[in-house]
């Protein structure tokens, strides 16, 4: 059996992973975010956002993989930002910020990407790669953002929204992988253990219920 690390503390991913038969071990990588933000800004000025997101994804993997318990196969790290008007937005952090973000945002479109890094331990190889899609925001009423941003799920997570969970309801449509609106894109992974040699498969604890 594969022993699965997930370097990440997203309640959404390791659900996304678990539905799909794998059962990894979360182990957070505590990166410092803005730091590595600020650094990728200083050597390119004009970062986009997708190369953001992948940056983060690999500091966040590549931190957890120098850590992980003895016998760990496989390191999974992701990160996700959200693009509007070439803008980037994270985590909101606070009511105040998430209620602006919303404002600005419901009726329109944005671009969720996420950065995608495995590390295999046992070769000390790694891949990755960034992936996106569209968002199409409803048209929320000040009421509902209210509502939305009093419950406190958008104040941490990237682009102040979710997919799978209480935020669903104000997402019109998702053209492109929807898991990667999640926090990771399943296709990718895919792709990205193969490119290790990994089945992914192999990756499977257990049968997915039917």
């Amino acid at each position: 059996m594969t022993s699965v690390v997930l370097a990440s503390a997203s309640p959404a991913r390791l659900a996304l992973l678990r539905a799909c038969g794998l059962d990894p071990q979360v182990v957070v990588s505590h990166v410092d975010e803005p730091a590595v933000e600020a650094a990728a800004r200083q050597r390119d000025p004009h970062v986009s956002p997708g190369t953001l997101a992948q940056l983060l994804a690999e500091a966040k993997g590549e931190s957890v993989a120098s850590r992980v318990p003895a016998r760990t196969d496989l390191v999974i790290a992701c990160d996700s930002v959200l693009e509007i008007d070439g803008r980037v937005h994270g985590k909101p952090g606070t009511a105040e910020v998430a209620r602006e973000r919303w404002s600005a945002m419901r009726g329109r479109t944005g671009v969720l990407h996420t950065g995608h890094h495995v590390v295999h331990l046992p070769t000390g190889r790694s891949a990755g790669a960034p992936a996106s899609a569209l968002v199409h925001f409803a048209g929320a009423s000040d009421a509902e953002i209210d509502g939305y941003v009093a419950t406190g799920e958008p104040l941490h997570v990237a682009g102040a929204f979710t997919v799978d969970s209480l935020g669903g309801a104000f997402i019109e449509r998702v053209e492109g992988d929807p898991s990667t609106v999640v926090g990771m894109s399943l296709s990718t992974l895919r792709h990205l253990c193969g490119d290790l040699g990994i089945r992914w498969t192999d990756l499977w604890t257990a049968p997915v219920a039917s």
